[in-house]
């Protein structure tokens, strides 16, 4: 994996807002770009985590003016955008083994950790989010592992964020499902406020 001309941190987030318009998906893709981040430090690749976030920030480039057509569109607008052969793999990665909406299922394959934390965090970030929502707090941070695997068991909660691929994710890396649902629990509660301030200051302009 090369750091060798990484498009900036500035112009993929041009990029991103290019093609997402949404507060929804915004807030969404800064969310993968900071749990990405965290998990880099916290698994020893700390001198890649700009990278590491910037393959979250551009993981779902593609899905709001394209859903039918999910990573399947995504190499052809980040290479409009200069973005690296490397890169874009990382982001098809995560829909592996997912039928998208025009029948073709994804077959590119994450190899890399860095992919496979994408892989198995990315669903996972939409159901903790979800689960904050619901809470007085509406904050992830007082929010406890065993209050999350409650809501991760209801079928009915968050129905649209996939259990298969969540524990495909956390098969994938070799971890038990507690250790990734703690782990990103405690990335989201550690950029909770990071997100808070970034979405303020875009809704702001």
């Amino acid at each position: 994996m090369s750091n060798n001309e990484m498009i900036t941190r500035d112009a993929a987030f041009e990029l991103l807002r290019k093609y997402n318009k949404e507060s929804f998906h915004i807030q969404h893709s800064l969310t993968v770009e900071a749990i990405m981040k965290w998990f880099a430090n916290e698994l020893g690749y700390g001198e890649q985590a700009e990278y590491w976030g910037i393959v979250g920030l551009l993981h779902d480039i593609d899905f709001e003016l394209y859903p039918e057509e999910h990573c399947l569109k995504a190499p052809e607008l980040l290479k409009e955008g200069g973005v690296s052969d490397d890169i874009i793999h990382s982001v098809c990665s995560h829909g592996y083994g997912i039928t998208v909406g025009c029948g073709e299922t994804i077959d590119v394959e994450p190899v890399h950790e860095m992919e496979k934390v994408l892989f198995a965090t990315d669903e996972l970030t939409g159901l903790i989010g979800a689960a904050a929502l619901m809470r007085p707090s509406k904050s992830t941070k007082d929010m406890k592992l065993k209050s999350l695997k409650k809501k991760y068991k209801s079928k009915g909660f968050a129905a649209g964020c996939s259990r298969e691929v969540i524990e495909r994710g956390a098969a994938q890396l070799g971890w038990e499902l507690d250790k990734l649902l703690e782990m990103t629990l405690r990335a989201m509660a550690a950029t909770e406020d990071i997100i808070s301030e970034e979405m303020a200051v875009l809704e702001s302009v």
